[in-house]
């Protein structure tokens, strides 16, 4: 007789969207630069919201990072701002990547084009 073995199929979490960068605006300030990212993402709490965002070259080279600190799932969509970013010389482009606490960094990252 064979036996059968019951098969559990484990819940998985479920992915929330990623945060959605809906704006940003990027301006020189200083001796840096300063980036004012709008997200939305819909944040459940301490267990699962936006926790940042940040600031790459187009290789993929980190440049800034702003953390956020608490969830904003009574403030959507939400602009948080980070200045003084660094960018090397002769830069005309960079990349805004969002992050999530549940599901890491998002794949998808928006091309911001420096005036």
């Amino acid at each position: 007789m064979k036996h059968l073995i019951p098969i559990l199929f484990l819940a998985a979490p479920a992915f929330a969207d990623a945060p959605v960068i809906e704006n940003v605006t990027a301006r020189e300030s200083g001796s840096g630069w300063r980036f004012d990212v709008t997200l939305s993402h819909p944040d459940t709490g301490w267990d699962h919201y936006a926790d940042g965002w940040r600031v790459l070259d187009m290789q993929g080279n980190e440049l800034g990072l702003r953390v956020l600190a608490h969830p904003h799932e009574h403030e959507q969509p939400f602009t948080r701002s980070l200045s003084g970013v660094t960018l090397p010389a002769g830069t005309t482009q960079v990349q805004i990547q969002s992050r999530c606490i549940v599901d890491g960094w998002s794949d998808e990252t928006v091309t911001v084009t420096l005036n």
